[in-house]
């Protein structure tokens, strides 16, 4: 059966291990996207999660340079995630260890 890129995505996001992150440029490219696709995968997990779609793993999803999305509603729960799995994050909000802490598909 032929899955949409839609479907693709939450997968993606779905597989992003504990401790690891990935950005919304590798998710778009394993599922098939363009250049352009990256800047679909938010719109796309957010009506997924408004769906149903359980467990999608926010904290875990970053942009291309190591930086973490920042939000004052969602820092506190955030940092607290990024704690419990040894994410560590620097004083201006990049993942520390990047590259080890990316997760390959």
């Amino acid at each position: 059966m032929e899955t949409t890129f839609s479907q693709r995505v939450i997968t993606a996001a779905l597989s992003i291990p504990v401790g690891s992150v990935s950005t919304y440029g590798d998710i778009a490219r394993v599922c098939g996207g363009g250049g352009q696709a990256a800047r679909s995968i938010s719109g796309i997990l957010r009506r997924a999660q408004k769906n149903g779609a359980k467990n999608i793993p926010w904290h875990r999803i970053i942009y291309s340079n190591g930086r973490v999305w920042k939000n004052k509603q969602y820092d506190a729960l955030r940092t607290k995630l990024y704690a419990k799995e040894k994410i560590d994050i620097d004083e201006k909000g990049y993942v520390i260890d990047f590259a080890l802490k990316r997760y390959q598909f």
